[in-house]
């Protein structure tokens, strides 16, 4: 007979004694925390660098739905969307903090899954666990998380630099994060209807991964470092290409031109698009939560950007009047709409 798992209730532990069992594990990496855990604020010393941070929140039932988001991976997942963002702004991320909403279905067991998977983060990216927040929720679990990061004022990357005749480049391919959202539903549903059924997800670990284990772009942006290019203009897909080329024209005050044929996707995205009977390229221009970088590079920079593994260079930057268009392999210009992830678009 199966020995039962055990479980701890939250409230057997309390606020801090569960912050001391969670976080006991992680130890500070870089010199710029000063203090970390156990006072009122963290102490951040960022030794004349740009200091940026961000923060993120995701909701059970809005963001992931835990009937197939294993909570290890819920924790790395959370961690890396918002390191993404600070290599979106060319910098180095250094420090988090972690803020939690916990319903009574939750034991400390679980939240420890979570915490594993945060610390593996944490580890991989050489990032710090500085502090946080937990609370009682009735609305299921609540993560959110703040990452701070550090650059040299120079090298500061915003969404409006870009230039006209820039060069538009995306690291990765696109699209494949949203098939597999897309199977992990299907099996979802065929499982609420027979839950003898097992779910069909061979061969297709990869857009699997891309969805429930996405990367940031740190080995992207060293890549740049390396060559000596910096870009003028750049943000990362998580909201979805065209809403995310959008946002960089309008900021920049620019319109562009992307070629449809150049939008680099992995075959595991096209054949389980052509399951679902969708058009691989709107899996791409639409779907989000890629997590790759998108962004602009003057056009003198084009013979180092070709030699950056990859980079896929799609389109370039053109005046403002001129709009923003995709340019299809027969040539003609489809107005980019931005049809990607709202957060409030009702239901």
């Amino acid at each position: 007979m199966d020995e039962k798992k055990i479980r701890t209730e939250v409230g057997e532990l309390g606020e801090f004694k569960l912050i001391d069992r969670l976080t006991k594990p992680f130890e500070t990496k870089n010199p710029t925390t000063t203090v970390g855990i156990g006072d009122d604020c963290a102490v951040i010393t960022p030794n004349g660098d740009k200091m940026v941070v961000t923060t993120d929140l995701l909701l059970e039932g809005i963001h992931f739905d835990l009937t197939y988001f294993p909570l290890k991976h819920l924790g790395y997942k959370a961690v890396v969307v918002n390191l993404s963002d600070v290599y979106a702004m060319n910098a180095i991320p250094s420090q988090i903090t972690v803020s939690i909403g916990i319903s009574k279905r939750f034991g400390v067991e679980d939240l420890e899954e979570l915490y594993a998977g945060i610390k593996l983060a944490c580890d991989r990216y050489e990032v710090d666990l500085i502090g946080g927040d937990t609370s009682s929720s009735y609305t299921g679990l609540t993560i959110s998380i703040t990452a701070i990061g550090h650059a040299d004022a120079k090298d500061i990357v915003y969404r409006n630099g870009a230039q006209i005749n820039d060069l538009i480049c995306v690291s990765g391919n696109l699209g494949a994060a949203y098939m597999g959202l897309q199977l992990l539903e299907r099996e979802k549903r065929v499982f609420v209807s027979n839950s003898n059924t097992a779910p069909q997800l061979k061969g297709y670990d990869y857009i699997l991964e891309r969805i429930l284990k996405p990367e940031a772009g740190r080995k992207t942006i060293n890549a740049l470092r390396e060559k000596g290019i910096t870009p003028t203009a750049m943000i990362d897909i998580s909201d979805g290409l065209s809403s995310e080329l959008l946002h960089i024209c309008k900021n920049s005050n620019k319109g562009c031109r992307v070629y449809l044929e150049r939008i680099p996707i992995d075959e595991q995205t096209v054949q389980m698009a052509n399951e679902f009977g969708i058009e691989p390229s709107i899996a791409a221009l639409n779907g989000g939560e890629d997590y790759e970088l998108l962004f602009t590079v003057p056009i003198t920079d084009a013979d180092k950007i070709k030699t950056v593994e990859g980079i896929s260079i799609i389109g370039h930057i053109t005046d403002a009047a001129k709009g923003a268009f995709l340019v299809t392999p027969s040539e003609d210009e489809v107005m980019l709409t931005a049809q990607g992830w709202n957060a409030f678009t009702k239901e």
